[in-house]
């Protein structure tokens, strides 16, 4: 990992420079560890899916919004995080976060009802809400712009392989305990990692970032054409993959191909474990294009009409195996992770935080209302005596997905052509 010297901006003659082997002890390894767990608590429902529904009796439309308020609750921090990242620096901002993470991880461990968890999984997802974004700001004090691309997807990589720790390993771990004892050895976890973080991350951040009030602010993110660019083709995509990876491809499995409990667990290890590929792999093809002077852009665009494609297999039933569709969606869905490092590449160091946190906010609020909405449209259909929904409502709620992300190409399309006449017309 190749360290780079602060921008002056942020220096300070008492910050240190961190050799390459120090970043990623001091801050690369820390901040992981904390989008691990919080990936790990995003993506556990999944599994504990059967568990939750079989205690509360709960309707797919329930179960979605259970699951879906973590994103609503993440959603609705971004912004306040993005401010406090930029003013008093990661390593604060994660203590803060990651302490009232496993509050909430208590509060569900004790939960009785439907609304105590649903409190519950707001609270926790309140206080992940930073985890990555504070990764992001952190390793982008840290680390040369043009390597940023790979060091995020090792990032995503690493919430890939919490993603997958939700799976078998929460399966197996459920063979010891029960759901409420697991969620008291994550909160155990969550504080534990916050810790660490406070003892690791270098003390000085160097001074604070003062962009004046908050909307003249967020003003200059959105004007950035490389902000808009990016929303306007991976911001769709990105809520989709988030909102049915999370919850809904357990279900599929377990619904429309007829899987056991111990095989959907099994298939969604593999799919989270693709994950981690995805993004290594996505972080060095963007490199790799970028040396030959194919913007990231464009390979976002070539990877998101593969994503389509996957879900456009998922509307017709295709075949040979639901197992391939399944882990293709949660690997080549990891092409929507670029936009992160669009957008640190394209700002203002000292607005990375905020802008990373506004696009943040835009995806979650994406993912809770593609979690519940998928949900409210299987619950269109009437399930069986054993609470499996028809194939048929899962194919509408993928066709409806399809749909509203296409328009997002379309506008990619149209823009390159335009960018490529131009030069034309100088000519």
């Amino acid at each position: 990992m190749q360290a780079a010297t602060p921008a002056p901006a942020l220096a300070a003659p008492s910050m240190p420079r961190l050799s390459g082997v120090a970043v990623f002890f001091y801050v690369f390894l820390p901040f992981a560890l904390g989008h691990y767990l919080s990936s790990l608590l995003r993506n556990v429902n999944a599994v504990l899916a059967s568990h939750l529904v079989g205690a509360l009796a709960l309707t797919p439309g329930e179960l979605g919004l259970l699951t879906s308020a973590f994103f609503f609750a993440f959603a609705l921090v971004q912004l306040p995080v993005g401010i406090a990242l930029d003013r008093h620096g990661p390593r604060r901002v994660q203590l803060t976060m990651l302490l009232l993470a496993s509050f909430g991880a208590l509060l569900f461990a004790r939960g009785e009802g439907f609304m105590q968890l649903l409190l519950a999984r707001a609270v926790m997802g309140c206080g992940l809400g930073g985890c990555f974004m504070a990764a992001v700001k952190a390793v982008s004090t840290w680390i040369a712009p043009n390597r940023l691309p790979s060091v995020h997807g090792y990032l995503i990589a690493v919430g890939g392989m919490g993603a997958a720790s939700a799976t078998m390993p929460v399966r197996a771990a459920l063979e010891y305990t029960d759901w409420r004892g697991l969620f008291m050895l994550l909160a155990a976890l969550v504080a534990c990692t916050g810790l660490l973080i406070a003892l690791l991350y270098p003390k000085s951040d160097g001074p604070a970032a003062n962009r004046g009030p908050l909307l003249p602010a967020l003003r200059e993110v959105w004007r950035a054409p490389a902000f808009r660019s990016v929303v306007s083709l991976v911001l769709i995509p990105h809520a989709v993959f988030f909102g049915i990876q999370g919850l809904w491809i357990g279900r599929w499995l377990s619904d429309v191909a007829g899987y056991s409990e111990d095989a959907v667990a099994y298939m969604l290890y593999l799919g989270m474990a693709a994950v981690v590929f995805g993004a290594i792999a996505v972080g060095m093809i963007t490199e790799w294009a970028g040396r030959r002077g194919m913007p990231p852009l464009d390979v976002a665009a070539a990877g998101i009409t593969f994503f389509v494609l996957v879900q456009a297999a998922f509307v017709v039933g295709y075949r040979p195996s639901f197992q391939v569709l399944s882990v293709l969606f949660t690997l080549v869905g990891t092409i929507t992770g670029i936009e992160y490092a669009i957008v640190a590449q394209a700002m203002p160091r000292e607005l990375t935080g905020r802008a990373a946190t506004f696009l943040n906010l835009l995806i979650f609020i994406g993912a809770f209302l593609v979690q519940a909405g998928f949900g409210l449209v299987v619950g269109l259909w009437p399930s069986d005596l054993l609470g499996h929904a028809p194939a048929q409502a899962y194919r509408a709620g993928f066709a409806l997905l399809v749909l509203i992300q296409l328009p997002g190409l379309w506008l990619f399309a149209r823009r390159r052509k335009r960018v490529a006449v131009l030069p034309a017309r100088g000519a």
